[in-house]
């Protein structure tokens, strides 16, 4: 019989504002400060482009009110893990812990680090080797505080939220200023677009927009430590879509105060572009400063979520031991932060964490997709369950979902087969991995 993995020795002291910072914090990292130049040169077009980012925000949002209730149901650490492991049986979990571990999370971390790292070098003489340190001392840092408690570990979350937020909105501001409040930009006319293309500029626009929604799962992986979870879960993930999707749409809108579809287009710095457009030399400092703030508030919510994964899998007997050991004061889980704080680390040395992100860049949305089709799933399987909370448009807001989850799936095989056949590999590989651990789990269990 599995240990279910509650979480029951955390200690449950995050509140709904806490929750919700964790999501926003992790969702606003370093996409909004990039994507919308893609999205301008797919789309050329200002109302398309705007139209896109709040379709992006509301399929995300349909998403996240499908997951919520599973996050009612299973409030407990390890999120999806957890889901999945109850949905599809303990393998189905366990893969998506095992690429979690090794990728999703790890490479996340890591590419987000060295972004950090990089933008400070504004400020600092800092070459590759430079960046590098720099970005395995950031992982360092973040790990050790959110050992010591997750409450402090959400206060650091909180403040460079709060502190990501003051600073887009005064980008926007000095945008919405220096264009004298006009969206000079925004013109009525629509492009022609083959939407019967399989890789038509529409497409590749919405991919790109839901790349920089993702992360607004993450409180569900710390859902063993949120007060009244059964309310503060699904609140908390659609206030924070909510919110993320009023400051992408403001940000767009301040960017094209000051700078024509065309040069956004155009841009490999579009965010540093239009601060340049609003404030002049001091735009390019501004900008670097609010990219490492946000980036490093980032990396907080996902180093505090991604080790309650890997607690919960070895609280299953499904991983390490030693990652389910819980310290008796701080109450968190500091080998599965430190395992995958050196992880992290690694990749940063390697220099491949792009490299495997790429890989595996589809199988978030699989997971994703199959957390969805989850709520289906046990709504008819078992009917009668308890549901604190119930999907909101149920069934059309999962399977619209799933719809787009498949489409962005199919267009990453498409456009990388080689790199999305590793990351089926690196997957599978998995599956022994599973057998070993379940096999040492019986033998275990039989020796007790």
């Amino acid at each position: 019989m599995l240990n279910n993995g509650s979480g029951s020795d955390l200690r449950r002291e995050l509140n709904f504002f806490d929750s919700t910072m964790i999501n926003v914090g992790s969702v606003i990292a370093s996409a909004i400060f990039i994507v919308p130049a893609a999205v301008a040169a797919h789309l050329g077009s200002a109302p398309l482009i705007l139209v896109v980012w709040i379709f992006g925000g509301v399929i995300s949002l349909f998403g996240a009110v499908a997951i919520a209730e599973l996050g009612a149901m299973m409030p407990r650490a390890g999120g999806q893990y957890i889901y999945l492991a109850g949905i599809y049986g303990p393998l189905g979990g366990f893969l998506y812990g095992w690429t979690a571990f090794f990728v999703i999370m790890s490479a996340s971390i890591s590419a987000v680090a060295v972004v950090f790292a990089t933008y400070l070098g504004h400020f600092f003489d800092l070459d590759a080797a430079g960046i590098k340190l720099v970005a395995i001392l950031s992982i360092v840092l973040l790990t050790v505080i959110n050992c010591f408690g997750i409450k402090l570990g959400a206060l650091v979350q909180n403040g460079f939220t709060l502190l990501k937020m003051v600073a887009l909105a005064f980008l926007v501001l000095v945008c919405f200023l220096a264009g004298r409040g006009m969206t000079s930009g925004v013109t009525p006319e629509l492009p022609a677009i083959d939407f019967l293309s399989p890789g038509a500029a529409l497409v590749l626009a919405m991919i790109a927009v839901l790349w920089a929604y993702d992360g607004w799962i993450e409180i569900t992986f710390i859902a063993g430590e949120v007060k009244n979870p059964e309310k503060n879960i699904h609140r908390s993930l659609i206030v924070a879509v909510i919110i993320v999707i009023a400051a992408y749409l403001l940000i767009n809108l301040g960017y094209m105060a000051v700078l024509s579809i065309e040069q956004m287009a155009v841009s490999s710095v579009v965010a540093s572009d239009a601060a340049a457009a609003a404030l002049g030399p001091a735009g390019a400092a501004f900008v670097a400063a609010a990219v490492a703030v946000s980036t490093f508030g980032a990396n907080n919510g996902f180093i505090i979520t991604g080790a309650r994964i890997y607690y919960a899998m070895s609280k299953q007997g499904l991983f390490f031991r030693s990652f389910g050991w819980v310290h008796p004061e701080f109450k968190t889980p500091v080998y599965s932060l430190l395992g995958q704080g050196v992880v992290a680390s690694l990749l940063v040395l390697s220099g491949t964490y792009e490299e495997l992100f790429t890989y595996v860049v589809f199988a978030s949305w699989l997971f994703y997709a199959m957390s969805c089709l989850g709520v289906i799933i046990l709504r008819r399987r078992e009917p009668d369950r308890d549901r604190p909370y119930k999907t909101w448009g149920y069934p059309f807001t999962p399977v619209v979902f799933i719809v787009f989850a498949v489409i962005l799936i199919v267009s990453a095989v498409a456009e990388a087969p080689r790199e999305s056949l590793i990351g089926a590999g690196m997957i599978l590989l998995g599956v022994p991995v599973y057998y070993y651990w379940s096999t040492r789990r019986e033998k275990t269990a039989e020796d007790n």
